[in-house]
């Protein structure tokens, strides 16, 4: 391979890259936890936008399970965000011929 072609291949690459990033930023995801009564709302890079509260939880001696709850519709959020990003990422590189094991972004 070229000197030429290695320099289009890497703009290339990082054109690919910048549209990936900026497309995970619109990217949202919602986890649940207490078959629906919590839900959590994050945002593309894991910034945390909304929870949910069914009122029926807001029980003054129940404050530990509802911290629980929470802490897990938050952990199904991040894991379906991580997922969600992962996907994303592969299809922007999907046309590169990138060397095995090799990530992005760098």
């Amino acid at each position: 391979m070229s000197m030429q072609e290695l320099l289009k291949q890497a703009q290339m690459m990082q054109a690919k890259l910048a549209d990936a990033q900026a497309k995970v930023e619109g990217l949202e995801a919602e986890g649940v936890s207490g078959a629906g009564l919590v839900r959590v709302t994050l945002a593309g890079k894991g910034a945390l936008k909304r929870i949910k509260i069914d009122p029926s939880l807001l029980v003054p001696a129940d404050v530990e399970i509802l911290e629980d709850l929470i802490a897990a519709a938050h952990s199904d959020a991040k894991a379906k965000l991580d997922q969600t990003m992962g996907a994303e990422m592969q299809k922007m590189t999907s046309g590169l011929n990138l060397p095995p094991g090799f990530k992005l972004p760098f």
